[in-house]
């Protein structure tokens, strides 16, 4: 039986939780909702039942801490010079497998993310799986909650097996009257969770995108030799393209059928922003992992990060309050959305340091 490789993209700077999130410590490395496990060591646990091997990708900055948090060979934490966003990512990773474990089936699981139902997230993976070997790719499809625009959205078309459905077409995040219609037709959420064979996935991104899958393979070929690895990341992998999955692979895929869902409801959160993350934390009057350090009054909706000091909020609606050490962030619920647009002021006025 060919081996199942999970492949965890771990990247990006989580910059709609800053300060929680930073570049030094993304938010994958955090335990943000008190389950006692960071988001990346509770990915690794979700995933370790069902894979026989585990290969993480992260930037080179991280890769320490990475190996730090979970207990799998360093042999297989793949470490990035620089962020070239998930296609180069989740490619090397699948080149690699091929090379190390012929033809296995892949997985790509983002270390960010949050299950409730392991159970649920199981039948899903199984069948993806079985999917894996009649379709070039295949995804888990998250049954909306409600008419969310910042997701993007998949559409199902016809039964391929009990529990496997064709895909139509991958759509970017909506706007709001096109995200209600699509939840009222069935669509479901793209959760960017992505199953193939190594095989199956090289090959497509040969005919997708030739220079970097030439490129991709020419690495994995020496990969495991530390010291041609690094002549050729250095000499390659600065001219890759910085490109999404979703994009190079997916959407062409899916306009030729050859892409398949698996629908689930598993209680699936990226924890994309402070609203996400206080939902996560139960907290409709008070959202917090430290309440003990924590006074809101006439403030429902309070998002509160303590760091040594005590918070007192009083008087604001839907308040964030996050105490980062070197820096604290106060904002709304709604303005916590343009985090991203401020922390461009604050490179602007030459702090990088706190970014």
């Amino acid at each position: 039986m060919a081996k199942f490789v999970a492949i965890i993209p771990a990247g990006g700077a989580g910059t709609r939780l800053w300060p929680l999130s930073r570049r030094s410590a993304p938010k994958f490395l955090h335990d943000l909702t008190g389950s006692g496990q960071t988001l990346l060591q509770a990915t690794v646990d979700r995933l370790s039942p069902h894979a026989d091997e585990i290969l993480i990708v992260t930037g080179a900055a991280h890769a320490d801490q990475v190996a730090e948090q979970v207990d799998i060979d360093e042999a297989n934490i793949i470490a990035e010079p620089s962020p070239k966003n998930s296609m180069p990512a989740i490619g090397l990773a699948a080149a690699i497998a091929k090379e190390r474990y012929g033809d296995a089936i892949i997985g790509s699981f983002a270390a960010d993310h949050v299950i409730d139902d392991e159970a649920a997230f199981a039948h899903a993976l199984e069948e993806a799986r079985r999917l894996a070997r009649v379709r070039t790719l295949v995804t888990i499809g998250i049954t909306p909650t409600g008419a969310d625009t910042g997701y993007g959205y998949i559409e199902p078309g016809e039964k391929i097996t009990r529990d496997g459905l064709s895909v139509v077409e991958f759509t970017e995040k909506p706007e709001r009257k096109l995200a209600e219609r699509y939840v009222a037709d069935g669509y479901l959420w793209n959760a960017g969770m992505f199953i193939s064979t190594a095989e199956g996935l090289t090959r497509a991104l040969e005919q997708h995108a030739p220079e970097l899958a030439a490129g991709l393979e020419e690495i994995a070929s020496i990969w495991d030799i530390q010291w041609r690895r690094d002549e050729a990341m250095g000499r390659l992998w600065p001219d890759f393209p910085s490109c999404v999955i979703d994009r190079v692979l997916a959407e062409p895929l899916a306009a030729a059928g050859e892409v398949a869902v698996v629908p689930a409801d598993m209680g699936w959160s990226d924890i994309g922003g402070y609203p996400a993350l206080a939902e996560r934390l139960g907290g409709a009057e008070l959202a917090t992992t430290d309440p003990d350090k924590v006074m809101a009054s006439a403030s429902p909706g309070a998002v509160v990060f303590p760091g040594d000091r005590p918070v007192v909020v009083h008087g604001i609606e839907d308040a964030v309050v996050v105490d980062g050490g070197d820096v604290i962030l106060v904002t709304t619920r709604t303005g916590s959305s343009q985090l991203p647009e401020v922390l461009g002021g604050v490179a602007e006025h030459g702090r990088e340091d706190l970014l």
